[in-house]
């Protein structure tokens, strides 16, 4: 359920896309059901980075059949400890995350959170 705050301010239903935890390969999140909403407000929280030249990018899916999926908006490169934010619409019934990590010997702690509109 959408919500209005101070001077209009939309807030969505809470999401998360990956808990945080530490990940030393390239992933994907679960598949989650977007039901009646149409966009997303999401937050990259890398809390941790380390490894020769590790590189971590985070890419926001979207299918219609949570089987064949198509990218929706990727998050900047990441190679240190940071955070940003990402807003995407036009997606279908299901979203996730997925991501690619390289480098020698990395390992990357971060989370995908933010709302579902």
């Amino acid at each position: 359920m959408v919500s209005f705050g101070p001077a209009g301010t939309v807030f969505g239903d809470a999401v998360t896309l990956a808990a945080s935890a530490a990940r030393t390969s390239s992933g994907s999140g679960s598949p989650f059901a977007m039901e009646n909403r149409v966009a997303l407000r999401l937050l990259l929280d890398v809390t941790a980075a380390s490894g020769a030249t590790p590189s971590l990018t985070v890419t926001v899916e979207t299918s219609g059949d949570a089987s064949t999926w198509r990218s929706a908006g990727v998050f900047a490169a990441k190679t240190t400890v940071s955070s940003e934010r990402l807003a995407t619409a036009a997606l279908d019934r299901y979203v996730r995350v997925s991501w690619a990590i390289t480098g020698t010997t990395p390992s990357f702690t971060f989370s995908v959170t933010g709302e579902a509109l």
